[in-house]
């Protein structure tokens, strides 16, 4: 599988994924079916769409139509088959797919444009974090990212991380985004299992 096509894969099942999250708390909130829709789409191309604007590169959803296809069909698992996708521990494990997989799109993104770690790594986080911050503050819940402790954009941070150092070993590009995806699914994972939070400042 070429890297392109790799990446293209990675980012339409990440929109899928990303748009169940925000579908199943819009149901949750016993939102009507365009609430649902509209709380579908913010996660699954919030994040894509601040990253591009970011990076001055075309908004990935203008010239991908199927992107949008496949956030609308992502709400609408969630509306109809709310009581089987809602049994996945909330929000938590379908976000911290959709977590992996934005991260080292985001990643990789920002590095085929040239960029260096720092930049490489942040992009990935803001594609991971920054649509599912606009679904929780519209629906008016805590973000997750900002919980008190919770691992969830350090978990992008590494996985963006592991993909770039990958790639700059000259590992390919499947094994880059296997990696990167992985390290980002299972530092997430363990969190959620294990209740495993960043330090505190003591004031």
């Amino acid at each position: 599988m070429s890297p392109d096509l790799l990446m293209a894969f990675a980012d339409r099942f990440g929109v899928f994924v990303f748009a169940i999250s925000g579908g199943v708390l819009a149901v949750r909130k016993e939102m009507d079916l365009l609430g649902v829709i509209v709380l579908a789409f913010l996660p699954a191309i919030g994040g894509g769409t601040l990253r591009d604007l970011l990076l001055g590169a075309p908004v990935f959803w203008l010239s991908d139509t199927l992107t949008l296809v496949l956030a609308i069909a992502g709400g609408l698992t969630a509306f109809l088959f709310y009581r089987y996708v809602s049994q996945f521990r909330a929000l938590r494990w379908p976000d911290a797919v959709g977590m992996s997989l934005f991260a080292v799109t985001g990643a990789a993104k920002a590095m085929s444009l040239g960029h260096g770690f720092l930049v490489v790594v942040i992009m990935g986080a803001i594609t991971a974090s920054a649509g599912g911050l606009l679904r929780d503050v519209i629906a008016n819940e805590e973000p997750l990212v900002l919980k008190e402790g919770e691992l969830y954009a350090t978990c992008a941070l590494a996985g963006s991380g592991v993909y770039f150092a990958a790639v700059a070993l000259g590992a390919p590009e499947a094994i880059a985004f296997a990696a990167g995806m992985a390290t980002a699914f299972i530092s997430r994972a363990m969190a959620i299992i294990f209740g495993i939070k960043l330090p505190r400042a003591k004031g």
